[in-house]
């Protein structure tokens, strides 16, 4: 029986070249484009064939863990891990770490295919072919990477020059390029021996181990012993902060696949993009007879070649060509397409003004390892939320110094903890916290709970929590 594969899911970047969508709290891999998946999700499904993947390993950090748990319990799939990274320290170390646990889960001969958790990629028979073109490689001791055949001279990614054919199907890789010049690209292209530099690898944890502390020793160590130190918390695993933060910040092109002389590609003619612009998320969509593609609540009118999407909004656009329109549930984005690739600036100056800055943090929708909670409507001194708990899940025992807040209940059934006092609260029943109380809310039932929270007070943020007791291990 063939060795099966051990799925390393990075997830933890925090892009915004997908904004309004997209934001720091709630980056790409994590929210709907187009479906009714996440980029994560379809990552998570791609990688659920028994017969070819054991459990996956996700990294990602503190921030993102619930949203990484919540969207795998929605597909029903197991976890083998998920490893929280303390700080960014680049996809040498995180590798590295995974790496170290892989071994310590799976033995030292486990084979990892290290992937991203925010491609689209068309999953059919040539796919999984290279996956299994890219095993047969990494037995014969090779560091293996996926280069995906280029359908264009695109000047945003990096390039992989293939060598010597080998015995698997895969070559010797001659050389890493980094992102070229148009002029360059269109050599490479026409070359017909150079492919994208997908970011996807294969190797077996022991030697990407070995390798890693003859080229890059300072990351092996410090990612080995964050590992070593790592605590246990629920379903996750904490990397030690101290040594994994003494990790050079470096990639793992840079720290081992351009250094190595084991370094192997196997050409992939599959349709992939790391949906880096909204021009990239046009490319890949499904267009109507106009060259449109459109989520969402829409109406499209004499408008050609052009992608609208909306999350909340009805949009009409009438009259455009070549046009991007993005609204989310309180920004809209309105460009030509040619100039996605600018969003990026974009959003840092909204994030360098005070009024704006917010707008490229977090959505008015939040989610929680419960549930989560909407935005409604804000003002002086008084605040309205719409609060939604999943079935069997409860908020932290909690009190507040600076609000009181009124509970009315619009869906399923509540049991709210008032002081010392319990109640069952159902639809159109409501209750008041007062300010200073210790208090709770829990969804006993079977079907989501939503209620509409109205907080009053001299100050109504986040941070005035004081959490007594919380069974997701928050402070």
């Amino acid at each position: 029986m063939a060795a099966k594969i051990v799925p390393v899911i990075m997830a933890g970047g925090k892009g915004t070249r997908l904004w309004p969508l997209s934001r720091a709290s709630a980056p790409k891999q994590f929210i709907q484009f187009i479906g009714d998946k996440t980029l994560f999700q379809n990552t998570l499904e791609r990688v659920a064939d028994p017969e070819l993947y054991e459990a996956p390993i996700v990294l990602t950090n503190e921030e993102f863990r619930f949203l990484v748990a919540e969207q795998a319990r929605e597909l029903d799939l197991k976890l083998a891990a998920v490893l929280l990274e303390p700080v960014a320290r680049n996809t040498a170390a995180a590798v590295a770490a995974a790496a170290a646990l892989v071994t310590e889960l799976f033995g030292k001969d486990a084979i990892m295919h290290v992937l991203g958790s925010d491609y689209e990629i068309d999953a059919n028979k040539t796919y999984y072919d290279c996956v299994r073109v890219a095993r047969d490689t990494t037995l014969q001791g090779k560091l293996v990477t996926f280069g995906i055949t280029p359908t264009e001279p695109a000047t945003g990614y990096g390039y992989i020059e293939s060598g010597k054919a080998l015995s698997t199907g895969a070559h010797a890789v001659k050389r890493f390029v980094e992102k070229p010049v148009l002029e360059k690209a269109q050599e490479m292209v026409a070359s017909g021996s150079f492919y994208w530099n997908s970011g996807m690898f294969m190797f077996s944890a022991a030697q990407l181990l070995d390798e890693m502390k003859e080229y890059a020793p300072d990351v092996e160590k410090a990612a080995g012993k964050a590992v070593s130190k790592a605590t246990r918390d629920l379903d996750f695993t904490r990397l030690d902060s101290d040594t994994f933060s003494k990790s050079p910040d470096i990639s793992i092109d840079y720290a081992l696949m351009e250094k190595t002389a084991n370094a192997a590609v196997v050409p992939s003619p599959f349709t992939w993009s790391d949906l880096g612009s909204w021009d990239a998320v046009w490319k890949v969509g499904k267009r109507d007879e106009s060259g449109n593609v459109s989520a969402g609540a829409t109406t499209l009118v004499n408008t050609k070649n052009s992608l609208v999407m909306t999350h909340g909004l009805h949009v009409a656009v009438q009259g455009l060509e070549d046009v991007a329109v993005i609204a989310s549930e309180d920004a809209v984005y309105v460009g030509h397409l040619k100039d996605s690739q600018e969003v990026g600036k974009l959003v840092k100056l909204l994030a360098s003004q005070k009024t704006t800055a917010k707008l490229t943090e977090t959505h008015p929708t939040s989610y929680r390892p419960w549930g989560g909670y909407t935005s409604v409507l804000n003002g002086e001194r008084f605040q309205v939320k719409r609060i939604f708990v999943l079935p069997g899940k409860k908020l932290s025992l909690q009190k507040h110094h600076h609000r009181s807040e009124h509970w009315i209940v619009v869906k399923g059934t509540a049991e709210v903890t008032v002081g010392e006092h319990v109640q069952m609260l159902r639809e159109n029943e409501s209750v008041y916290i007062p300010l200073g109380e210790v208090h709770r809310l829990s969804n006993p039932g079977k079907i989501l709970l939503e209620l509409i929270e109205v907080q009053t007070g001299s100050y109504l943020g986040e941070d005035d929590i004081i959490r007594l007791v919380d069974e997701f291990g928050r402070s």
